[in-house]
């Protein structure tokens, strides 16, 4: 261990077999151009994770690391370190041991003795430091969420109105003054980041603004500004997100790409005109959030197990089915990320790109270069790949295009905007592809929804009456069954829900069932046949995560008709 605690960490991961010495050649080269870390460098090239090189520098350095989002901060040790500090030398107190008179301090760089000498001499005397490994960018974020954040959107509101300059909204990155109304639309941003909202929508009406996030699904109202804002606002997220700022009468779009609590965020900016003036939505891409490992989807056991065999396939199709917003683009990079190994090449074509990933060949639809659905799945067949993904099939020869490339030996995944897994087979006919060439090149198709999660804060339990026993289809011989209604708390924001899961259902293709699609069989015969062989339905999910008592009936029922359950 004493001989392994003295290599480099570049050798250190290479000996691991988490590198390869070509990836440390590269970031060495990188290294030299910008003098950062190796250790971040890595992270920013995508060939190690932030957890990989923490556990790695931890177990190089002989010293504890930890994972700050399961850690509880302590409110007297953030006292003990200002925010300028912990900004300036990325640290972040934990906690504060009274009886040692010992501070546990969260580090990026546990060998920085600059920063331990200035901490220490800022310290009351007789206060001791242990310095604790954590990574770069979750001491970032609890400096955000704990230190209060940083751009207050009142002050500078203030500032715009009085000329009174809002030193707090200034930050602590940069010296030198910027425009308010540039401070003001990054404070809005990175609030709408905190808050997990994956649209913000700005909505100019006849003598004010609206500002709406959407979070968990629902629209929800969070300031209005005088309509006197709006133009200046228009113009900084045209600038930010490469739009015509003289353009006012078509509709634009762009993309911003900004850094909040040291991770990426994007947002797909679009630009809508309107009778009060421009409507601007931004979609924000989280790549933290976007990719979701396999088993972090919600499926259960058994349906899990289906899935890893349908992807164990070489060839045919798998589709993924729901309507707009029900994460089918989680779903699908959750499964090439379980897949994306460098035995295989995965080649994608999207409209457009929304998370990038490594090692995988991602295009972006451009119909304007001659570089639709249909054209790109030909070009990208001259490309060897092993694994396409089609971000949708719209029409029939894109459709064609995507069978036969399962026929001649790829695996093809795609999305179809349908209510079903069965009701992607009438779709795809009505679509124009003949059944023969259905038939024995589906793998499988999966259908999704969102649903909230009840906040398990303020959640409150309740015996389901005989109406909702009637749904969760339960036998009137079975005892009393506890579910949970949504209540509301300063935790949820007063919602009842907290964060969103996916139901899913997992239609497998069987010899059967081919057949019965050959011959053209009604919608009722296959969702018969299928259930007869296992198939659970978007239904049965929700009524499990309900027994569960992770959502409620109404939330499921928001998203899926429960009232079949009801009809004898």
């Amino acid at each position: 261990m004493a001989e392994q605690a003295k290599l480099p960490l570049g050798k250190l991961l290479i000996q691991k077999g988490v590198i390869s010495e070509d990836q440390l050649r590269i970031a060495l080269i990188e290294q030299k151009r910008s003098n950062e870390p190796l250790g971040k460098l890595l992270i920013t090239l995508g060939f190690v994770t932030e957890a990989t090189v923490r556990m790695a520098l931890s177990e190089n350095l002989n010293q504890q690391s930890a994972d700050l989002t399961s850690l509880v901060v302590d409110a007297i040790a953030l006292k003990l370190i200002p925010k300028e500090v912990a900004k300036r030398y990325r640290v972040f107190p934990i906690v504060y041991e009274r009886q040692t008179d010992n501070l546990i301090l969260a580090m990026s760089d546990t060998s920085n003795i600059v920063a331990l000498d200035q901490i220490s001499a800022m310290l009351v005397k007789g206060i001791t430091i242990s310095p604790l490994l954590v990574n770069e960018s979750d001491i970032q974020r609890a400096i955000d969420q704990y230190y209060g954040f940083e751009l207050s959107i009142d002050g500078i509101l203030h500032e715009i109105e009085t000329g009174e300059v809002n030193y707090a909204s200034l930050g602590t990155t940069s010296d030198e003054y910027s425009q308010p109304m540039v401070r003001l639309m990054d404070a809005i941003l990175a609030d709408a980041v905190q808050n997990s909202a994956s649209d913000i929508h700005f909505e100019p009406e006849q003598s004010f603004l609206r500002i709406r996030y959407r979070i968990d699904g629902i629209l929800r109202q969070i300031r209005s500004l005088h309509k006197s804002y709006w133009p200046a606002m228009a113009v900084r997220l045209k600038v930010m997100s490469n739009m015509n700022i003289a353009e006012t009468r078509a509709p634009q779009d762009g993309r911003i790409s900004i850094k909040f609590s040291g991770r990426q965020i994007d947002f797909r900016a679009s630009a809508q005109p309107t009778t009060h003036g421009e409507n601007f939505v931004l979609r924000v891409l989280d790549r933290q959030k976007g990719l979701v490992p396999l088993d972090g989807l919600g499926l259960g056991e058994a349906e899990l197990s289906l899935l890893k065999l349908m992807i164990a396939r070489p060839d045919g199709v798998i589709l993924v089915t729901g309507p707009t917003g029900s994460g089918k683009t989680t779903t699908l990079y959750s499964i090439l990320n379980h897949i994306n190994t460098e035995s295989v090449n995965i080649m994608t074509l999207e409209d457009p790109v929304e998370y990038p990933m490594s090692m995988i060949r991602q295009t972006s639809v451009n119909e304007s270069a001659k570089m639709g659905f249909a054209e790109g799945i030909r070009s990208m067949m001259r490309q060897d790949p092993d694994i396409i993904l089609v971000g949708e099939i719209r029409d029939k020869e894109t459709a064609e295009m995507a069978f036969s490339a399962a026929m001649t030996g790829h695996q093809v995944y795609s999305t179809l905007h349908t209510n079903s897994a069965i009701g992607a087979i009438p779709r795809l006919l009505d679509i124009g592809v003949v059944p023969d060439i259905m038939a024995g090149n589906i793998i499988g198709i999966i259908a999704q929804r969102l649903v909230r999660k009840l906040c398990t804060a303020c959640r409150e339990p309740h015996l389901a009456d005989d109406v909702e026993r009637r749904l969760l289809g339960l036998p009137e011989t079975a005892g009393p069954q506890t579910l949970y209604r949504a209540v509301g708390c300063d935790h949820c924001a007063h919602q009842g829900y907290k964060g969103r899961i996916a139901i899913i259902e997992l239609l497998k293709m069987t010899p059967a069932l081919d057949e019965m699609v050959a011959r053209r069989a009604s919608s009722r015969e296959l969702k018969t046949a299928a259930a007869n062989s296992g198939f659970h339905s978007l239904i049965d999910d929700g009524v499990r995560r309900v027994l569960e008592g992770v959502t409620t009936l109404e939330e499921v029922g928001r998203v899926v008709d429960l009232t079949e359950r009801l009809v004898d």
